[in-house]
């Protein structure tokens, strides 16, 4: 497929183009129609929901409220109300304003909008459509309207719903902050504009027919309001990344000499995998959430499942198609001429990274410790989680919704901004309204009349919505009064419907935490064929999610720096945010333990050297894992910024996750640990193994030269090795031994029909041998094989080999020889075996400097020709004094 996109690119191109613009121009067209369905069955609130549906089965449009106090006087002056009077009036006769009840009419209905200090009112303003129809411009000329009669001595704001969609920043700047962040990270690992663009483009297509899917499912299934934000935030994630990985690949066998559409392919057919594999753990992980039967998280899981599909979707067939478009101007110019000039760049790993990975195999114990101790601490917050609601409360201070909401309470007490609703199946209620005044915690009770055989009493709480001490009472009413009165009445409200679903949340957040770590188990122990390396990963995603929880509980339920970070008041943690953090941390988590174990066992399967394994694969993994890490912190920190505070908790709280698990978890405690556990990270009992399926990340073992190996056997040792499986130092070894080579399988004739090549004619000859020589990370000397795509190695004139000696002819072991270019630039290295035998590979015929170092037994340097046929050239080294070459 990737070859056929490739090939095919405007095709491609259109295709997604036009399924773009055509979900977009559908959603515009329909609108949107999302729904926050709360409803939890078998709750004492959904009870409550149904009763009330009956008695009022018609819908009303949104209610909200105009408040305003008078300084240094009472509401009932003439100059206040000569004010206020002419804009509720004026507001009264806007289109699309249903109903406006106001506190200077007569009756006790209205004096009860009056605090009994008399210096605060209200009036309900009741809008024909429901807050997500009502046109913007309506709010804000309501907005306006009110505003324009505040003066020096009367101070007026408003809160509700559809008051708040005027304090929201314009539709993407989150989205917007967040892929001109990622910009700036892919062009400082990129260097390119082309390359730095690819990720991005990728991810708009992504998010955005994700987005737009979703928003026309919004018209036949319940999808909250939340969910198109969650969509993006981890679709302009994973979007990026999973591209960003893609290009590395690509980029990486272009500057090692491949050709474009073959780069592509291989880096589709290897890192494209593994694509696939990360984008369906995130969407079996996201899927989980339907573990926990609410109806508001099946919105949640559709919207972002669909957008990380879509993003999978794009990594997959758009981005090779836009690779063949720019063709090697994925390259930066500088890269380009490099190649030009001095020809494909060596395999090897240098620089920071290498020097880190050396640093945790030297240091495990100190290293794991420290990362232990920093998260413990991080985590410590998290004993004090309490789940809850938020409302406009906890907006900024200086948001009208925020203020109004202050002022209610204020005036009329805290309760007042989410009273309680028993509804009473029944018209006597005397009994137990009496009771409700008398219970402790109740400021006060209206009773409505009989509708319909249902009779709904209001009880404002003395404590604030998110006041644990309303929870207490929601219980109290519950289980004492209600049951001793002998009513037939059940509890609702919005602050007791999240009450509801923070109590259901918790009850079923352990079951859902264990599926999903059982799941991430089972996928890495098939993948990986190992008990350890699955079990290490379940306990890193628990202590990930304890320590980001931690951070969660310090900004946003105890206020930690939340106002100065612009996410409003300190309250309680929005119920459903565990379950999609949960979710999305335990997807992200399994990307990078994929992408960096893979690598190690990769390494483990070629050399049986766990420490090498370790080493190398967190030097070669380090690069990308950090630059997607960083990409994935830009995107959701921008979050802060959507104006939506479940959408700032989400942003902020999954931002920490990533830094955590990113820099502290997969760069140190699990290297570390994996250092500490030796060879039985890679264990599996022999019965389990035989009775799993095989399920691997990367097909068999793909070079990036187009050919493949299979992995070496992943028990036991084999009874003797396979001529496939060789290094070029194994085979190098057996041929001066005077040993042959072991059979290959199907080589009895070669293709042509001829007789059989000698053995070391097929050593030369073999790509999936030659293939193995190389450098590891840190220009170390390489000693199992290398799966480097440049060193697209044909037989005999690029090979170099031979015996290194010292002054009195024994073999020089541990010898380093090294390949360079006549412009300086490592080419090659390797290691002198037993019996001084070596081989090294030149990248073309040339010209090269072939220098050899050995403790205590000197060194050389020498210029070599490599030409048509192999170059045998033995050396002979004196101690501190040049060797001599043949």
């Amino acid at each position: 497929m990737a070859r056929w996109c490739f090939r095919h690119r405007l095709v491609v191109l259109l295709l997604w183009v036009g399924a773009l613009l055509g979900l977009g121009t559908g959603s515009g067209v329909s609108g949107a129609d999302y729904s926050n369905v709360f409803s939890l069955p078998g709750t004492d609130s959904t009870r409550a929901s149904e009763l009330l549906t009956k008695a009022f089965p018609e819908r009303g449009g949104d209610t909200d409220t105009i408040v305003w106090r008078a300084e240094g006087g009472s509401v009932r002056d003439p100059v206040v109300r000569a004010g206020i009077e002419p804009a509720l009036a004026e507001i009264a006769r806007m289109p699309g304003v249903g109903e406006l009840s106001s506190p200077y009419e007569k009756g006790p209905a209205a004096a009860a909008q009056i605090s009994g200090e008399g210096h605060i009112a209200f009036a309900q303003l009741t809008f024909t459509e429901q807050a997500n129809a009502v046109p913007k411009k309506l709010v804000e000329d309501v907005v306006d309207t009110a505003r324009a009669a505040q003066t020096d001595g009367l101070k007026v704001e408003l809160g509700g719903q559809a008051i708040t969609r005027t304090q929201e920043p314009p539709t993407g700047v989150s989205e917007i902050v967040g892929i001109v962040a990622a910009a700036i990270v892919l062009f400082l690992a990129f260097g390119s504009l082309f390359s730095m663009s690819l990720p991005i483009v990728v991810a708009i297509f992504g998010v955005g027919t994700g987005l737009s899917a979703t928003t026309l499912l919004s018209h036949v299934t319940d999808v909250p309001e939340v969910a198109p934000l969650l969509g993006s935030l981890i679709g302009l994630g994973v979007g990026i990344d999973y591209a960003l990985f893609i290009v590395t690949r690509h980029r990486r066998s272009l500057l090692r000499g491949r050709a474009p559409e073959d780069s592509a392919v291989t880096a589709l057919n290897t890192s494209g995998r593994a694509v696939l594999f990360a984008g369906g753990t995130v969407c079996i992980a996201l899927a989980g959430m339907l573990v926990m039967n609410m109806r508001f998280l099946d919105g949640v899981v559709l919207a972002t499942s669909l957008t990380v599909v879509m993003s999978v979707l794009a990594a997959i067939t758009l981005l090779p198609a836009m690779l063949g478009l720019l063709g090697p101007r994925v390259l930066s110019r500088r890269q380009r001429r490099r190649l030009a000039a001095e020809g494909p760049a060596p395999a090897e790993t240098r620089g920071l990274a290498a020097r880190w990975a050396s640093c945790v195999q030297r240091r495990p114990r100190s290293l794991a410790l420290l990362a232990v101790t920093v998260m413990a601490v991080l985590a410590v917050p998290v004993l004090s989680l309490r789940l809850g609601a938020t409302d406009q409360g906890n907006h900024g201070e200086d948001t009208t919704t925020r203020q109004a909401y202050d002022l209610l309470a204020e005036g009329f007490g805290p309760g007042f901004n989410g009273p309680l609703q028993v509804v009473v199946e029944g018209a006597e209620t005397a009994d137990l309204v009496r009771r409700l005044g008398e219970t402790k915690g109740v400021a006060q009770v209206a009773a409505a009349p009989a509708e319909r055989g249902v009779t709904v009493i209001q009880v404002v709480p003395t404590t604030s919505p998110q006041d644990a001490e309303t929870d207490r009472l929601i219980d109290a009413l519950r289980e004492d009064v209600i049951p001793t009165s002998g009513a037939r009445a059940h509890v609702g409200g919005v602050t007791a419907v999240f009450k509801d679903f923070s109590t259901v949340t918790g009850e079923r957040l352990p079951y859902f935490v264990a599926a999903i770590i059982g799941l991430g188990f089972v996928l890495l122990m098939i993948a990986f064929r190992s008990l350890l390396v699955p079990l290490t990963a379940a306990l890193m995603n628990l202590v990930a999610a304890a320590a980001s929880f931690g951070v969660l509980v310090a900004v946003f339920q105890w206020g930690w720096g939340a106002e100065a970070l612009g996410v409003g008041k300190e309250g309680p943690i929005a119920a459903f945010l565990p379950v999609i953090m949960l979710s999305l941390l335990f997807g992200l988590s399994m990307d990078y333990q994929v992408f960096l174990v893979s690598r190690m066992h990769e390494e483990w399967v070629h050399t049986r050297d766990n420490a090498r394994a370790v080493r190398v694969g967190l030097a070669e993994s380090s690069r990308v894992i950090t630059c997607a890490a960083l990409i994935m912190i830009c995107v959701f920190s921008a979050f802060v910024l959507s104006g939506d505070v479940e959408g700032a908790m989400a942003g902020g709280s999954l931002a920490a996750a990533v830094a955590l698990d990113a820099f502290v978890l997969r760069m140190a405690l699990v290297p570390a640990m994996m250092h500490l556990l030796g060879r039985a990270n890679w264990w599996l009992p022999g019965r389990l193994d035989k009775r799993m399926p095989h399920l691997a990340v990367e097909p068999a073992d793909v070079t990036e030269a187009g050919s493949q190996r299979p992995y070496a056997d992943r028990g036991s040792a084999p009874p003797g090795p396979r001529f496939e499986d060789l290094t070029v130092q194994e085979a190098s070894l057996l041929l001066r031994q005077g040993e042959g080579l072991p059979e290959r399988a199907g080589a009895d004739e070669a293709p042509n029909g001829s007789a059989k090549p000698a053995d070391d004619e097929l050593l030369l000859a073999d790509d999936s041998v030659l293939k193995n020589a190389g450098s590891g990370p840190g220009g170390e000397p390489r000693r199992g094989r290398n799966t480097d795509a440049t060193q697209d190695l044909r037989p005999g004139p690029r090979v170099v080999h031979g015996a290194v000696r010292t002054g009195d002819g024994r073999p020089a072991v541990g010898s380093v020889l090294t390949l360079m270019s006549t412009g300086g630039r490592q080419l090659d290295r390797s290691l002198a075996l037993s019996d001084g035998s070596y081989l090294i590979t030149a990248p073309a015929s040339g010209t090269y400097l072939l220098a050899v170092t050995a403790h205590g037994q000197g060194s050389d340097a020498r210029h070599i020709t490599v030409g048509d046929v192999p170059l045998m050239c033995d050396i002979n080294l004196v101690r501190e004094e040049a060797g001599a070459m043949s």
